[in-house]
């Protein structure tokens, strides 16, 4: 498939993971990539994995939570490959384990920086570029818990509940303007996230999807891609879970 043919992207968190993934399939659908990360090292190895299998990319380091490193990540879109066509906001932190009353301030900060703050920061830089592109399409990563709670993750749960409304707020504001912004919620995925994590804990995650395992980096970007594509020209505002069934119960 080439529906991507042409267009330029950018996806934060890509060093790894479900970001990886979403910008090598961003790639061999026929797209340009930004590829961010802070972590240099996971970025640098998807701009190879990208290269190697005939993809065009560049790497850029930025922290999300930043907002000047936002507008040179948005810069570097336009200075590399003239347009910004689509941006994958997908860089996110899990954060401390704690009941709310029992959560440190700084710990709760860190969260909001990166997983709210920066997105909002990433729209505002890349909506402008996309203007001046003609439009585009956002895809904003949140979770299934952007719809439902989860003990002991307060700013997790919050930052991922305010990215969906902050997603909806925006596919109002440029839904004239033919920027279109979805919000896609995985649940528990095979990412470096649960590295650290035995075999009976995974069996566990796996037991919560009616599905009957969790879900692979892959299969979100499947549909992150299809979000990002002019397949979906009319889908705008949404939030889209992918979650082996998990929202059903």
């Amino acid at each position: 498939m080439n529906d991507l043919k042409g267009k330029v992207a950018i996806v934060t968190g890509a060093g790894s993971g479900i970001g990886r993934a979403i910008a090598e399939l961003y790639a061999a659908r026929g797209a340009s990539v930004v590829v961010s990360d802070v972590d240099e090292v996971g970025g640098k190895e998807t701009l190879r994995m990208i290269e190697e299998a005939g993809g065009s990319a560049v790497f850029r380091a930025a922290d999300v939570s930043k907002p000047h490193e936002n507008e040179a990540l948005a810069e570097s879109a336009m200075a590399h490959f003239g347009r910004l066509d689509i941006a994958c906001n997908n860089a996110g932190i899990g954060g401390a384990i704690n009941p709310t009353a029992d959560y440190g301030i700084d710990d709760w900060q860190h969260v909001i920086d990166v997983n709210l703050s920066g997105v909002f920061y990433g729209m505002k830089y890349q909506i402008p570029r996309m203007l001046k592109s003609g439009g585009g399409s956002i895809v904003n990563i949140a979770s299934i818990l952007g719809a439902v709670g989860f003990a002991n993750s307060p700013a997790y749960t919050a930052s991922k509940h305010g990215l969906v409304g902050l997603t909806k707020a925006t596919a109002l504001e440029y839904g004239r303007h033919g920027i279109r912004v979805n919000v896609v919620g995985p649940a528990f995925i095979d990412t470096p996230l649960l590295k650290n994590l035995d075999q009976e804990m995974l069996d566990g995650l796996a037991t919560l999807h009616p599905i009957g395992r969790i879900g692979t980096p892959l299969e979100v970007a499947e549909l992150v891609a299809f979000l990002s594509s002019d397949a979906a020209s009319f889908a705008t505002g949404a939030y889209y879970p992918i979650d082996g069934g998990y929202l059903a119960q």
